[in-house]
């Protein structure tokens, strides 16, 4: 079973996500185990303080590294880590090769930043990992790391009803995903494609693939280059 370890300076924004919908499910399931860590109660200040100004000057404030180093230090006594990953904007971004990597391993951290960011002794010493969900910038790392467990989490064996659907979704053959129907086949004067209807299961698999691409070159012209070049 897959444990997720997320580490937060403000973990009640991470309540609502949890608990509901396909990740909700698969905890209460069994299939994945998911605990917040709430890092001011590592800290040492009698104030539960984490962050302080930035070496230098500068705007904004900086996680510190005592109570991430005193909480990960914590956790990794318990159980052997294959990651602990940072979100951060300025990463490599978070793509789907890399999820279903994720998928596959048992424990993992994810440390959420606040503030203009972490210390960098932080990054150089503790994380294994700095995933990046797109070009602009979040007030913290909540946000970045439920999208991460979402990822991850969907992908585990049981958790979807139909095994074949994460299989099925964008990005998982390098090409976006094609147009889906579903009932009614005539709603207010628009059809679903004939061809989805005919039940001929190789037309309907060759006009999946053909709109897949049409969508993926008019959408994502960078996938499909590489999708193109790769046959």
């Amino acid at each position: 079973m897959m444990r997720i370890d997320i580490i937060s300076a403000v973990p009640e924004l991470l309540q609502g996500p949890l608990d509901h919908s396909i990740v909700g499910r698969a905890r209460k399931s069994g299939k994945v185990e998911i605990a917040v860590h709430d890092l001011r109660a590592y800290s040492t200040d009698k104030h539960g303080k984490v962050d302080d100004y930035p070496f230098g000057g500068g705007a904004g404030l900086v996680m510190t590294p005592q109570p991430v180093f005193d909480c990960i230090g914590s956790l990794k006594q318990e159980r052997e880590y294959r990651e602990i990953i940072f979100p951060t904007p300025d990463a490599l971004l978070l793509d789907q090769p890399t999820v279903n990597k994720l998928s596959l391993h048992d424990n993992i951290i994810i440390l959420c930043g606040h503030y203009k960011g972490i210390d960098q002794r932080i990054r150089d010493e503790l994380v294994t990992l700095e995933i990046s969900i797109g070009d602009y910038v979040l007030s913290g790392g909540e946000l970045p790391a439920m999208v991460l467990v979402d990822s991850m989490v969907r992908l585990l064996p049981g958790v979807l009803g139909d095994a074949e659907s994460a299989l099925d979704d964008s990005f998982q053959d390098g090409m976006l995903s094609p147009p889906v129907y579903t009932r009614p086949a005539s709603f207010r004067g628009l059809s679903v494609p004939e061809t989805l209807t005919s039940g001929n299961h190789e037309r309907i698999r060759l006009w999946r693939e053909e709109k897949a691409l049409e969508r993926t070159r008019e959408v994502r012209p960078d996938l499909y280059r590489k999708f193109i070049n790769k046959k």
